[in-house]
């Protein structure tokens, strides 16, 4: 391929945002594009192979825009960016920018930052009920609590509730000190912590002195009928088949409900069933429920995060497959004929 070059002009006051610290976000594009990137007097002249020069170009014009936007620009901002030029929709990025969810008490803006945090949001936002399934740091919880402060704030519903199973995350604390909120609290810290975000915790409190804001453990849905009101229940990859199925039924009219969890981060006992694997078996052809599907590229935590992720994802998948052969030749006896058909404990077929 052809080399080109091409120069981009950057306005002064946008220069840091776009090109990172010590020009940390200029090396990571070059890096990753290899193309050669100049920068001088507000200028950046990119030299490479035409199509790659292009990506890189699309890339710094699209942190720009983000930038007069009023956005900081993160290192995770870049590496979107990045991975969308991959399959030429880098573009997006300005799109999913232009989603405001609302403000956090201090003032800053909740947005989707990816295309599969996009796609969540709309599913809450035409659904009555949605799945939001994804690894750790996609924001599932965080989203979902901005949108149910939105809802609240605008009407749409009388009451937010908050929900999770108390499971231990793979150890057991014993018996725990205090009253029973004392003992739940623990468990539903994550939740206080986005409310605390998002509202403020007087706000948080004055609502909850109201009863507008309720977080309970799942345990004490049962025999209730959550009517008007936005219900978040998280870490559902926690619950059992009953208490999924005993949720889904307190459901009543002028509700909405996003239901939270992480597939690979189980803390239930050894041999018991999640609830949400039998939901998305059960619940996936019903019309009024989104299913949304986050990844490892929705990661929005620390980049490092993000190669955990994956690296996990990438060993999981590997685990499986070759569990999956090693089943298949346990199924088989050493000549390819199947065990059934030996004399070792079954008939033989005639």
């Amino acid at each position: 391929m052809s080399l080109m070059e091409t120069i981009i002009d950057v306005p002064l006051e946008h220069e840091k945002n776009v090109f990172g610290q010590f020009d940390a976000y200029v090396k990571i594009i070059e890096r990753t594009l290899a193309v050669t990137i100049i920068v001088r007097d507000g200028e950046i002249k990119l030299i490479g192979e035409n199509e790659n020069v292009v990506k890189a170009k699309s890339v710094f014009m699209n942190l720009l825009e983000l930038s007069k936007r009023g956005n900081v620009i993160t290192e995770q901002n870049v590496s979107y960016a990045l991975s969308l030029s991959q399959d030429n929709k880098e573009a997006a990025i300005v799109e999913i920018d232009q989603d405001l969810i609302c403000h956090t008490i201090s003032g800053k803006p909740i947005k989707p930052k990816t295309l599969g945090q996009k796609s969540y949001v709309d599913f809450i936002r035409k659904k009555m009920i949605t799945f939001g399934i994804g690894p750790a740091g996609t924001g599932k919880t965080y989203l979902a609590m901005a949108m149910a402060v939105t809802a609240f704030k605008n009407d749409d519903v009388g009451k937010i509730i908050l929900t999770r199973p108390a499971i231990e995350a793979g150890e057991k604390l014993g018996f725990l000190p205090g009253d029973l909120q004392s003992k739940v609290d623990p468990y539903l810290r994550p939740l206080y912590d986005a409310l605390y975000q998002i509202m403020g915790a007087e706000g948080y409190l004055k609502n909850t002195e109201k009863g507008l804001i309720e977080v309970a453990p799942l345990a004490y849905m049962r025999g209730r009928t959550l009517e008007n009101a936005f219900i978040i229940l998280d870490e559902a990859q926690n619950t059992t088949p009953a208490q999924m199925k005993m949720f889904l039924t307190r459901i009543g009219f002028g509700s909405k409900v996003v239901i939270t969890g992480d597939l690979s981060q189980k803390d239930l006992p050894a041999g018991t069933q999640s609830g949400l694997d039998v939901a998305v078996k059960v619940l996936s052809k019903i019309e009024d429920i989104g299913f949304a599907y986050l990844t490892g590229q929705d990661v929005v935590r620390h980049p490092l995060v993000q190669k955990i992720v994956m690296a996990y994802e990438s060993y999981e998948s590997k685990l499986s497959k070759a569990e999956v052969k090693q089943e298949k030749y346990a199924r088989r006896g050493p000549k390819g004929i199947s065990i059934k058909n030996s004399d070792k404990g079954y008939r033989r077929k005639r």
